[in-house]
This record gives C-alpha cells, sequence and structure tokens, in this order.
C-alpha cells in the first residue's frame, strides 16, 4: 500500500467506482497506530460490546489480512485495546477497522499495525463470546463482504472486490 494513495486509487478506478466494485467507506473513522497506510484481504466479524471473538481472530496468523468488525456503532465500550493491537501486530495483521470503540489509544499508537475506529473508550467490553464471523458487515455506509479488499490510508478507506493495482 505505501506505493499508492486512495485518492490515486479512485483516480485511477474510476469505473470501478462507478459500479459500485469499489467503494468508499465514509469519512467517519479515526487513524491510530503507527501505520497511516495499510491493505489486505477482509476478514469480517460482527460483535456487540463483547470482544471475545476478536481475540479469538487476532490470535491467530494474519497473513497480511485486515479485520474489519461490525460492533454495531457502539460507543459504550472498546472492542480493541492495546494488548490485542500488539497481539494483531505479532501475528501479522495488516490492520484492524473498528466501527465502535478502542481503547488504550496510546499503547495502540505504538504499535506499527494500522488501526481505525469510530472513536476511543476507557471502558472494556463483556466476555460472552457472541457474534458472527465472516458474514457481510454494513459499516461505513457500504456492505463489506469478507474476502473483499481493503485500502486505508490519511486520506479514507476503500473496499474493493478484488486486489488492485496501479
Amino acid at each position: 500500500m505505501s506505493s499508492f494513495a486512495t485518492a490515486e486509487v479512485c483516480d485511477a478506478h474510476a469505473s470501478h467506482l462507478a459500479v459500485g466494485d469499489l467503494r468508499a467507506l465514509e469519512p467517519v473513522f479515526k487513524i491510530y497506530g503507527q501505520c497511516r497506510a495499510f491493505s489486505g484481504p477482509i476478514v469480517t466479524l460482527k460483535v456487540f460490546e463483547d470482544n471475545v471473538l476478536v481475540r479469538e481472530y487476532l490470535e491467530t496468523r494474519g497473513d497480511g489480512r485486515v479485520l474489519v468488525i461490525d460492533g454495531g456503532g457502539s460507543m459504550r465500550c472498546a472492542l480493541v485495546g492495546g494488548n490485542l493491537g500488539q497481539l494483531a501486530l505479532n501475528n501479522g495483521w495488516a490492520g484492524i477497522v473498528v466501527n465502535g470503540c478502542i481503547r488504550d489509544v496510546d499503547e495502540i499508537n505504538d504499535c506499527d499495525i494500522g488501526v481505525r475506529a469510530l472513536a476511543s473508550h476507557p471502558q472494556k467490553s463483556y466476555k460472552r463470546g457472541v457474534g458472527e464471523k465472516n458474514v457481510p458487515v454494513h459499516i461505513g455506509g457500504t456492505i463489506i463482504h469478507d474476502g473483499e479488499w481493503l485500502y486505508a490510508d490519511s486520506d479514507g478507506i476503500l473496499v474493493s472486490k478484488t486486489e488492485l493495482s496501479l
């Protein structure tokens, strides 16, 4: 991802934008982590105020993938904290996008990983283990499917049905 920017991707793939094969997420996400630009194939997760499945995923090999978490936009607790950010980095995840909150912002900002979230919140989530894996999620005004590609940088977040090149 460091060789091109999302704005350039949009310019080069205008026809993909026109038919919906490339979508820009609404600009509602804040940037966290040292890695300002990241990309990779998407793994989806749908949870609500419960991060047990988030940890389960991040404990596995990331292989350059991006975990997209639909937390229902909850602003009542955090789904990712400093320990999970470090775990994601150690296991080779390219990034994490959270439709919800994170915490331990200073710790996450010390990690060389890309994280996007709606906000930060000091309260931890519940531990019930409830959620859905590898399902379509509705985030940032678009439906995101497991296996699609995500491209993020300081300008925004793009989701593509296929891997893109310039």
